[in-house]
């Protein structure tokens, strides 16, 4: 979390707009954070998305002729996303994939890890440790349950390094 994976997206499919190629982007439904049909970034930039239930659904509402698919929080999806991507990318879709490697408990999160398995190119971003300002890589649950999935934000989670995460305890 915090370490920017949304804004990238955006970024990146800003290009293909501006390229004029046929993009889509699809957002889970698990993250309520903001309105359906934005994914907002942290820095409040938006992008028209499309939120579904599942694999299925994004399949479903693809459109005929896209050329590049997003992917925001994809840690919330099924396993379905990893056999879609392949077939997308295998049809000669550009398709572009952004969430969380590990969760709070640093432990694999959802389809990403086969996702990350088959993809051609990774970029692993980095936050900032609000302990000790270094690069952090995981996500410090700080409040809430013990559940894998809780959508939050700053008032639940913290960036950390290696050195300053602290295994979660619900109270």
């Amino acid at each position: 979390m915090f370490s920017g994976k949304s804004e990238e997206l955006v970024r990146r499919l800003r290009r293909a707009l501006i390229a004029r190629q046929h993009v889509q982007v699809f957002k889970p439904m698990t993250d309520s954070r903001h309105p359906p049909e934005l994914l907002v970034t942290r820095d409040n930039r938006e992008l028209a998305a499309v939120t579904v239930a599942d694999a299925l659904e994004l399949r479903a509402k693809l459109e005929r002729g896209v050329q590049v698919v997003g992917v925001d929080e994809a840690q919330f999806f099924d396993e379905g996303l990893t056999e879609l991507v392949m077939e997308l990318a295998d049809s000669g879709v550009r398709v572009i994939v952004a969430g969380l490697d590990q969760d709070y408990q640093r432990k694999p999160f959802g389809p990403m890890p086969q996702v990350l398995a088959v993809a051609e190119y990774v970029d692993k971003m980095h936050a900032v440790c609000i302990q000790c300002g270094g690069p952090a890589h995981y996500s410090q649950r700080i409040a809430g349950g013990e559940e894998q999935v809780q959508v939050g934000d700053t008032e639940d989670y913290e960036a950390r390094c290696r050195n300053c995460y602290r295994p979660y305890k619900a109270n």
